[in-house]
């Protein structure tokens, strides 16, 4: 049985058993306040007895102000009504605060709500609140989570939020890297490890491995390796770019990457991927080798044109979606000593 069909035979067991809250004697102090949606509502919605019930007592215990053992347990069943409430969500921080509640049971009531809630930004607010209040020793904990997140969901973009932050804020920084190369190994087209969510976040924000200036060698090298093991994978080459960020000047004198070009061209004439980073190179007076030209000139006939125009030429062939787009960089070509 998956967790989700659990989840849901929990809710429904729940339902069986539960008391109304107006025939719990703890509550009989307490005088419901019903919705108020005006004398004649156009589209009134239909919530469900329960729902009703749950936010009438809510709304009392809210504009009273209780800060209660009773009120934090309400605010637990509205969200299992409905998680996406985040007044519900406020309030219950309020009372966790003012009861002075161990915070590593609310983490585990969190779980509880999000592994069925993936993408809810209330249940992110409210564990980045709890992780904060709870400190560094509770990182390992938080990476883990969203490890299982991306387990399901390998782009999940609050996960990869909440990791981010957790890093940064938290710590946990020693095995970071290492998470990225087995995201890549099981998916090397997984985006979201390559990018500013994982791989590049990691190599220019971690206090452990010093920057771009002392990782890009070893790191240019790993893209290098992945172009070549999927040239038509767009994400490790945006990730060389990146790794030039404000130093075109250094990406056009790498001899590494004007040879990842050719022999990627020399093997798959029409990889936009490859055509664009030369593009780029020719732009920022990279000046290119014969075996370059003749890899370029083999898949365009038209020798009126400047090297660099017959690279936006075949990409208007080879990329048609953007072939205004390579229209436009032709126009854009520096012109040539």
């Amino acid at each position: 049985m998956n967790q989700k069909v659990e989840f849901e035979v929990e809710e429904e067991e729940e339902e069986r058993s539960r008391i109304p809250i107006s025939e719990r004697p703890e509550w009989a102090d307490v005088r419901p306040l019903p919705q108020d949606d005006g004398p004649n509502p156009v589209v009134p919605i239909a919530y469900s007895d329960e729902f009703s019930e749950t936010m009438d007592f809510f709304r009392a215990v809210y504009l009273a102000d209780e800060r209660s053992a009773r009120a934090l347990e309400l605010t637990q069943e509205a969200i299992f009504l409905n998680s996406g409430n985040y007044t519900v969500w406020q309030f219950r921080r309020l009372i966790l605060e003012a009861l002075s509640v161990d915070l590593r049971e609310e983490l585990e009531f969190i779980d509880q709500i999000a592994k069925n809630n993936t993408k809810n930004y209330q249940i992110w607010h409210h564990r980045r609140w709890v992780a904060e209040k709870l400190g560094s020793n509770v990182a390992s904990n938080e990476l883990q989570f969203t490890r299982e997140i991306f387990s399901q969901d390998a782009k999940n973009y609050h996960a990869w939020s909440h990791r981010q932050w957790v890093l940064q804020t938290l710590g946990g920084w020693e095995d970071e890297l290492a998470y990225c190369d087995e995201l890549l190994q099981n998916d090397i087209f997984n985006n979201s490890a390559w990018n500013q969510v994982n791989r590049y976040f990691v190599v220019t924000k971690s206090p452990q491995l010093g920057g771009l200036d002392v990782t890009r060698d070893s790191e240019v090298a790993y893209a290098i390796k992945a172009i070549l093991t999927k040239p038509e994978n767009e994400s490790p080459w945006r990730y060389l770019r990146g790794l030039y960020k404000n130093d075109v000047n250094s990406l056009a004198n790498d001899p590494r990457v004007a040879s990842v070009c050719l022999d990627v061209l020399m093997n798959e004439k029409e990889c936009a991927h490859a055509l664009n980073m030369v593009l780029d190179l020719l732009c920022n007076h990279y000046q290119p080798s014969i075996e370059l030209k003749n890899a370029v000139d083999a898949l365009s006939d038209n020798s009126d044109l400047d090297l660099a125009e017959k690279v936006c030429s075949v990409l208007q062939l080879v990329d048609p979606m953007r072939a205004n787009y390579w229209e436009w960089r032709k126009t854009t070509v520096p012109a040539r000593d």
